[in-house]
């Protein structure tokens, strides 16, 4: 059975992620996994691309830090801004752990990941979430944060159109309800 993914709710993201490192009764909790899910959340790259991840990707570049990679899938070279919070988080999690900054910081297969995910998201009740539901919830978070901006968010997730980012964030639905509702003329 193949569900469709969907894109998470900041609930749902900072639910998961809390007991993700807390962990439950017969699940220990996984700091690491937290912060590879953490990074898709807030970075927008795929699973595949946060695996090979290694700090030396991100450099300084003035009074900001870049990240340049080559996406996994598209081989895409994918070079932006990070946030100087974001790095900091990355930056402290690899000296907590004794991670150098030419080794990958992740040493996980995307299927760990996702079996822990869904340890999670079954103990939470969640259906129809994957990893990719975080870069989902990336992607929608900053389509409604920069005033619903698709070509915005079409060029964050190196989509070919916006027309393939407007069904990637599921937003033709939410906007044909969105003007029902808003066109309902029921007092003449």
């Amino acid at each position: 059975m193949n569900i469709k993914t969907v894109a998470l709710t900041k609930e749902q993201y900072q639910t998961i992620i809390q007991t993700m490192k807390q962990g439950f009764t017969g699940c220990r909790p996984n700091e690491r996994i937290a912060t590879v899910l953490t990074l898709e959340a807030n970075l927008g790259l795929r699973i595949s691309d946060i695996i090979h991840l290694r700090l030396a990707d991100i450099v300084k570049d003035g009074d900001r830090y870049r990240l340049s990679i080559v996406e996994q899938k598209t081989k895409k070279a994918r070079n932006f801004t990070v946030p100087l919070a974001l790095y900091q988080y990355i930056r402290c999690y690899c000296l907590d752990h004794g991670i150098p900054s030419e080794a990958i910081i992740f040493p996980l297969s995307e299927r760990a990941i996702q079996k822990q995910l869904k340890l999670v998201c079954d103990y939470l009740g969640y259906q129809g979430i994957s990893t990719h539901s975080f870069r989902k919830f990336y992607a929608t978070e900053i389509y409604k944060d920069s005033g619903y901006n698709i070509a915005l968010v079409q060029q964050l997730l190196q989509h070919s159109s916006a027309a393939v980012t407007q069904r990637y964030i599921g937003i033709q639905q939410q906007e044909i309800e969105k003007a029902i509702e808003g066109h309902l003329m029921l007092d003449v």
